[in-house]
């Protein structure tokens, strides 16, 4: 199979969206004249045109305004975002308006729009540009959100996404863009709200998302090497939450770890730990354990970032714990 990069993914999914409904069109800072700020719309102005492939202003409410709108009103927006930090300027439009209208209008008028962009960290951007937000937006009724971590899922879930009649805020990584990844040519869809096993084991399970799954699968290759099989499942959807593979995990293995880039209080690895400790608590053998990101803003030192961040080494050391091995 063909490889190709994180980027290209998104953009095949995009153009294939763009020739199969005319409706679909794609709007965000620099998405047009300039091939992107991350090249994903690289050709794409010249394919389809400025109707269609739309440069905004620096006004992230603004746009995201104008999406709801044309979605409420019939088209299917996608609607980039620089990075996720800046998408807090827009919480309004997403929050008090694509999310709740439909519930508001008693099913009369939906809000088919694709918001999405980079996520959480990309190296020394300082604290203002580092924040992970999946579990924020995994907060609001009536969102969908996706958080991918390969070409492949981002390509068949961007497409299932464009095509959803619900809202739905898709995150993926400035730090993924140049990744290769297997993908065929073939056309295929990646049905939102199911999770994958990455890596099948049997002594452990570690679930994990977005770029977060290459401190998990790097964890369960070192673990190997001791002959500890690992089961690594990426959630791909955090809402809706595929707790259910997670559960049946556990099942097999008797024990989880959670690693996330989120801040610890209230993030996805909190809802996962009470769903499987609610469903699941007479096949555990250990307290469900986490690695999170530091409960504090990251700063720019490069030191200050690598302690910030869950990394392999104590992804490791957290697996041994809850297998009661010796350090």
């Amino acid at each position: 199979m063909r490889q190709i990069a994180f980027r290209q993914a998104l953009r095949e999914a995009l153009q294939e969206e763009f020739r199969r409904d005319e409706r679909v069109f794609l709007m965000g800072e620099e998405v047009a004249e300039y091939n992107g700020a991350y090249k994903v719309s690289q050709g794409m102005l010249d394919e389809f045109g400025p109707k269609r492939v739309i440069d905004t202003p620096i006004a992230e409410l603004g746009f995201a305004a104008i999406g709801v709108g044309a979605a409420q009103n019939g088209l299917r927006p996608v609607v980039e975002f620089m990075t996720w930090n800046f998408a807090v300027l827009a919480l309004d439009q997403i929050l008090n308006t694509a999310s709740k209208m439909l519930a508001m209008s008693g099913g009369q008028v939906g809000c088919p729009i694709v918001f999405r962009g980079p996520n959480g960290s990309a190296g020394q951007l300082g604290a203002q540009h580092s924040t992970a937000f999946e579990s924020y937006y995994a907060n609001i009724p009536g969102l969908k959100v996706v958080s991918v971590s390969n070409p492949y899922d981002a390509k068949g879930l961007l497409k299932a996404a464009i095509r959803d009649d619900d809202p739905v805020v898709f995150m993926e990584s400035e730090l993924m863009y140049g990744d290769m990844g297997e993908v065929p040519e073939e056309e295929y869809i990646i049905p939102i709200g199911k999770a994958d096993i990455k890596r099948a084991g049997k002594d452990v399970t570690i679930v994990s998302f977005n770029k977060m799954m290459k401190v998990a699968l790097g964890a369960a290759e070192e673990l190997a090497k001791e002959g500890i099989e690992a089961e690594v499942i990426d959630l791909r959807t955090i809402r809706p939450l595929d707790w259910f593979t997670i559960l049946e995990s556990v099942k097999k293995t008797n024990r989880l770890v959670i690693v996330e880039e989120q801040w610890p209080f209230s993030s996805v690895s909190s809802e996962i730990a009470y769903r499987i400790q609610k469903e699941g608590f007479d096949y555990l053998d250990a307290p469900i354990r986490r690695i999170t990101a530091q409960d504090a803003p990251m700063h720019y030192a490069p030191n200050l970032v690598k302690l910030y961040l869950p990394d392999i080494e104590r992804t490791v050391k957290l697996v041994k714990e809850v297998m009661y091995m010796k350090k």
